[in-house]
């Protein structure tokens, strides 16, 4: 029976609608039920309305008259291309010998030391006879039961025996502080952050295509230096205060910002307080074998009139410090991707730093100097009002309100060297030129050479030229100048070779001096107390 065009094109038009929301089988069923329903010469005219073989339709049927279930598939269990795994019997063992080199295959591995992503192990398996995809590689990672894993911080090498116990002891302190009303903070020293236009990490909402532009490179600017920011966190009052110093991170600056949350916070939260309870980590700037913290510790407490106890945290269990995660980690938070571009910045930053859970944070700037290598003997120790506790007297003490005039006073750092005037480098007598004329050389010479690109030289352009000077007016090799400018021999050296390439680029000539002057006297007695040596003798280039 011939079926007529206008059935033949209906179903065209039919198949043209449904096919594109069909799979495979899907078609292939809906073609032998339009076939069955047209009878004779059905299979062909459907064939020819959807432009697929008569065998395609004939299979069709053939699985309606069977009666089979839905497969929930489109292809048969085995049907279609076999995987790359199955037809190379080598490939899963040599994907696994890639990736554990010290377990399961070879321990020097081509990738033994490089990043294993899925691309370049598919590109070192291709490069050994087995041609597989990055995606493939990533499929049968999965089905070995590897996944993206980060570095987990769970080794903690030797743990104090002690550990927990001071743990339980630290806690019943703060108990019995905070169940009579006394204070208890929390103490430590964040992060140093580099101040100026430098990189902070983490990002924030800005227009598309528009980062802060920042500094290419880490270096210190050395105008502005870095913020050493110092925390108390209040337990009870969920209440922090930072001082940001600008010198080192000393145990007398440690103290002195002890001290000003005293004056500026914690005297008004708590009038009655005759006690106050600090808990710090084991070392630092407050560790438990730090004297001048000790020490320090007693003139705040002579000052204050507290008896101030001490419990520190077991070594290596800083991140259980409560200042870390209920202070610092909001602090980091606030100001993440806004370059800390001054002192300024990073104090409003820190103070405008609040949680839904009511913190509030107090941040003021220290300017102060606080020198380091001063030294605490035994008899200063011995003297101190110091009570250790029964349990752990290292990490656990008490220091108790004593006159001032009674707390030693620590001795002064020793000076490496006597003070010594370093103007005496542009004397007349030893540069040839008044100081006014070296001024005006260094300003010919900065317009070609004080470039300022890479690291920050040590030196300021005026100390090269006036180096540079010195080199050809009086001889003085490197080693020398090195010392005298505070400097490095290799730097020096290369100093002088830009600096005399400047000059011969303007056409300048340095004269050298017809006698020694005089004044080499000073310099050579400066050498001798840099170096130690008094038999040092200054180094020309004779």
């Amino acid at each position: 029976m011939r079926i007529p065009d206008e059935i033949r094109t209906q179903l065209a038009m039919k198949f043209s609608v449904l096919f594109p929301h069909l799979d495979e089988r899907q078609r292939r069923l809906l073609m032998a039920a339009e076939a069955r329903v047209l009878g004779h010469g059905g299979v062909r005219s459907v064939a020819r309305a959807a432009s697929v073989s008569e065998t395609t339709v004939r299979k069709g049927v053939f699985e309606l008259e069977t009666g089979e279930e839905p497969l929930g598939r489109v292809r048969r269990p085995g049907g279609g291309r076999k995987r790359v795994a199955d037809l190379d019997s080598g490939l899963r063992p040599a994907l696994l010998a890639l990736v554990e080199p010290d377990e399961r295959g070879d321990p020097m591995s081509p990738l033994r030391w490089t990043v294993k992503s899925t691309r370049t192990l598919a590109r070192e398996l291709a490069r050994t006879g087995h041609k597989v995809s990055a995606d493939t590689v990533a499929d049968l990672l999965r089905e070995e039961g590897f996944s993206l894993q980060a570095n987990a911080k769970t080794i903690e090498g030797s743990q104090h025996p002690d550990r927990d116990a001071q743990f339980r002891y630290l806690n019943e302190q703060a108990r019995d502080h905070r169940d009579t009303g006394q204070p208890v903070i929390s103490v430590d020293t964040k992060k140093k952050e580099l101040v100026g236009e430098f990189k902070n990490n983490g990002r924030q909402w800005r227009p598309a295509a528009d980062p802060v532009p920042v500094n290419v490179h880490d270096f210190a600017d050395p105008q502005l230096g870095k913020a050493v920011p110092y925390g108390i966190y209040d337990l009870a009052a969920d209440t922090g205060w930072v001082n940001v110093g600008t010198d080192h991170d000393t145990a007398a600056f440690a103290v002195e910002s002890i001290r000003r949350w005293w004056s500026g916070q914690g005297r008004a939260a708590y009038p009655q307080a005759t006690r106050l309870l600090i808990t710090a980590d084991a070392g630092g700037s407050n560790g438990y074998r730090t004297r001048a913290w000790k020490l320090e510790l007693a003139r705040l407490a002579a000052e204050t009139g507290l008896t101030i106890t001490v419990c520190h945290l077991p070594p290596g269990t800083s991140k259980w410090n409560k200042i870390e995660h209920r202070l610092f980690s909001h602090i980091t938070m606030n100001w993440r991707g806004c370059p800390l571009t001054s002192h300024e910045v990073i104090v409003q930053s820190i103070a405008a730093t609040t949680t839904r859970t009511g913190l509030r944070v107090t941040a003021e700037l220290d300017t102060n100097t606080y020198p380091t290598g001063v030294q605490i003997g035994d008899a200063e120790m011995a003297a101190l009002p110091l009570t250790r506790h029964a349990f752990h007297g290292d990490w656990n003490y008490a220091l108790h309100p004593q006159s001032c005039s009674a707390i030693p006073a620590p001795r002064a750092p020793q000076k490496p060297a006597p003070e010594w005037d370093h103007a005496l480098l542009s004397d007349p007598v030893l540069t040839g030129m008044s100081r006014q004329q070296l001024s005006d050389l260094a300003d010919t010479l900065a317009v070609d050479g004080d470039v300022k690109r890479g690291r920050p030289p040590r030196l300021a352009f005026s100390d090269q030229v006036l180096a540079a000077v010195l080199h050809l007016r009086v001889n003085l090799a490197a080693e020398p100048l090195a010392v005298l400018f505070d400097s490095s021999r290799t730097a020096m050296h290369r100093t002088l070779l830009k600096i005399r390439r400047l000059l011969k680029t303007h056409s300048i000539v340095i004269p050298p001096a017809a006698t020694p002057p005089s004044a080499l006297t000073a310099l050579q007695a400066r050498i001798r107390a840099q170096t130690g040596d008094p038999n040092s003798k200054i180094k020309t280039t004779c």
